[in-house]
């Protein structure tokens, strides 16, 4: 896994410098993230590790992935990619390009487990305050878990905070033992 990330880095970058040149990060962030869900398929794994197909066949398939809305500059990148055997790592380019893009935007992707649906009150509230704590614009994203008593649990890229009354009835044990 390790060695997709070092393998992926230089091709996130070189394709997010792209598109931040041609002023189309949206697009270029769009076809990344469709073609690192086929590059994820068993079936397509299997396609590409398989020694009968050529080259220039899994070259086809992916630009008609790609499909005819797409740049030059992106179909280069793909071929790129094909050629030098590197479309196992679409998922992770994908990723880093991501990250680059949420950077250069000055944007953080939240995600929030409650037990129960959150109102809009709440919604903003914690969008406010996670945007004044990170200095950065909040994409939030809601969703339900069960398993909570109560709570949130939030996360933003590697940092997690976690109000969730299991931790917090967690805590109190351990403070009373």
């Amino acid at each position: 896994m390790s060695e997709n990330i070092t393998t992926a880095r230089p091709y996130a970058q070189a394709a997010f410098d792209e598109a931040q040149k041609l002023n189309a990060l949206k697009p270029w962030s769009e076809m990344l993230l469709s073609l690192a869900e086929v590059a994820e398929h068993p079936e397509f794994k299997a396609l590409i590790s398989n020694p009968r197909v050529s080259r220039k066949q899994v070259e086809g398939l992916m630009e008609a992935f790609v499909g005819s809305g797409a740049s030059a500059q992106q179909k280069n990148f793909v071929r790129i990619l094909a050629d030098n055997q590197r479309l196992r790592e679409l998922p992770e380019i994908a990723a880093m390009f991501e990250s680059l893009k949420a950077e250069a935007e000055k944007s953080v992707n939240v995600v929030v487990d409650s037990a129960f649906e959150l109102s809009a009150a709440q919604k903003d509230k914690i969008v406010s305050s996670l945007k004044k704590r990170m200095g950065r614009e909040v994409k939030l994203e809601c969703q339900i878990n069960k398993e909570l008593l109560g709570g949130v649990v939030i996360r933003a890229g590697d940092k997690v905070i976690d109000g969730s009354a299991r931790t917090r009835l967690g805590e109190m044990a351990n403070a009373l033992a």
